[in-house]
């Protein structure tokens, strides 16, 4: 039974087989030849393992930063980080999470089946991350085991229809289309992101991608020499500023601390240009494959892909968002620190995944002002929900580590609070009362 599981794990949290999966279901549908579906199953398969390369590059640049910033800036405290949160979490809580996750994925099909919530999440790792996160609040709340899968895969269900759907309005601004959503636990602070973008967009509002440069400085037009370039200043200050000492000793296995900083910075836009290709690549076959889906087992049904496919759209704002979510994250350490509350650190991959999505949104909606202040107030959303979330993940709460994206902290929140204050009783009826709500047709006023 646990082999069986610890294979259902592996396969449902690789967005690649996941998503491949999916394609091939919705090419077989269509009955389309042996060829197309061959073609279009394996380069969508090719085309998520490509940004999950260019994911993993990003993550590898980004981690000697953080850690050049705390030696730089002598801070410490609690550093947002679902894959070091969930390797913990998985020693005790692994069984449950994989059911959580494997029915928790067939509520969100039956939800999209027979609502007018008409979104699959296809992200395999963050379903695996909120199934985990549940799993632990289900047991902190005093269900029982089969109690506890059943009302952790409801709750699964349900939070992997809603994300999506509330993020929907602003991807329909941001595609100018409604055939893909967007499946990345930050949902939350994407749309507020997009909101602060609309209260800051003027008539004077101009996009990130229409930035006017010097001529002589007509280079930076180019997004990956731009964020090349960005990140080798940003490198280099924090090099300075920790140290060789620190980084030729822990960080650089003895490489030089300035060339060991440039090649990081050359790694971070060698990941974001790797990201962006394989978001073509990917839209390019799963949305043609996914209306064998729509139209025989979902009708109308849209695809919830990772984040990276919003970057293509705004690449200018994806660097502006990573800074100002950065800076967000900083001014809410230094309001934690004068009110004498738990710190939460900046995590440099957090901010850099949902900042530049923030980025992306506020720009949508508010130009080059709604990328810098949506992306701002995102880099507070995921300071402070983490405070919140911390208190109702038991033991867990005492790690130095947390949740990161703001979909885990107010559903964690959420949860947590009805357990605390009301017990098990109070998640069951808030369960059944979502759905019900979920069911319900929505029916637009006439005029």
């Amino acid at each position: 039974m646990n082999s069986f599981l610890t294979v259902l794990v592996d396969i449902l949290s690789q967005p690649a087989i996941l998503v491949a999966m999916i394609a091939l279901i919705g090419l077989v549908a269509q009955k389309k030849n042996v060829s197309d579906t061959m073609k279009g199953t394996t380069k969508t398969f090719v085309g998520f393992l490509v940004i999950s390369a260019g994911a993993g590059i990003l993550e590898t640049s980004l981690v000697p930063f953080g850690s050049m910033f705390q030696e730089a800036f002598n801070v410490s405290g609690v550093v947002p980080n679902n894959e070091a949160i969930v390797a913990l979490a998985l020693n005790e809580y692994g069984s449950n999470t994989a059911l959580i996750m494997f029915f928790g994925m067939i509520v969100n099909i039956l939800i999209a089946r027979f609502t007018r919530f008409k979104y699959i999440f296809l992200t395999g790792h963050h379903t695996l991350y909120m199934a985990c996160m549940l799993a632990v609040i289900m047991a902190v709340a005093g269900f029982n085991t089969i109690p506890q899968i059943a009302a952790g895969a409801v709750a699964l269900g349900i939070i992997m229809t809603l994300s999506p759907a509330i993020l929907q309005p602003f991807m329909r601004e941001l595609t100018g289309n409604d055939n893909v959503a967007l499946g990345h636990f930050s949902a939350v602070g994407y749309a507020i992101s997009g909101l602060v973008g609309k209260a800051l967009k003027s008539e004077k509002s101009t996009s990130t991608e229409k930035i006017n440069f010097p001529k002589g400085l007509g280079f930076l037009r180019d997004s990956t020499v731009s964020i090349a370039l960005t990140m080798v200043v940003m490198y280099l200050i924090v090099a300075l500023a920790a140290g060789p000492s620190f980084i030729e000793a822990e960080l650089s296995d003895g490489t030089n601390f300035l060339v060991f900083s440039f090649i990081q910075a050359g790694n971070f836009a060698a990941g974001v240009f790797i990201i962006l290709s394989g978001v073509r690549l990917v839209l390019a076959e799963i949305v043609p494959a996914f209306k064998g889906i729509s139209t025989k087992l979902v009708p109308n049904a849209k695809p919830a892909l990772d984040v990276p496919i919003v970057y293509t759209y705004a690449p200018n704002a994806v660097l502006i968002g990573f800074f100002s979510s950065f800076i967000g994250g900083l001014f809410s350490m230094v309001v934690m620190a004068l009110v004498g509350s738990t710190i939460i650190l900046p995590g440099v991959v957090p901010h850099f995944f949902t900042g530049a999505a923030a980025g992306v949104f506020g720009n949508a909606t508010g130009g080059v002002r709604g990328a810098v202040g949506g992306s701002f107030v995102n880099g507070i959303i995921i300071s402070f929900l983490p405070i919140f979330l911390l208190p109702v993940l038991g033991e867990l709460g005492f790690a130095n580590t947390t949740f990161s994206d703001a979909d885990f902290g107010v559903s964690g929140i959420f949860f947590g609070t009805l357990a605390n204050y009301a017990g098990p009783l109070a998640i069951v009826i808030s369960l059944v009362v979502i759905l019900a709500l979920m069911v319900v047709p929505f029916k637009k006023k006439t005029s």
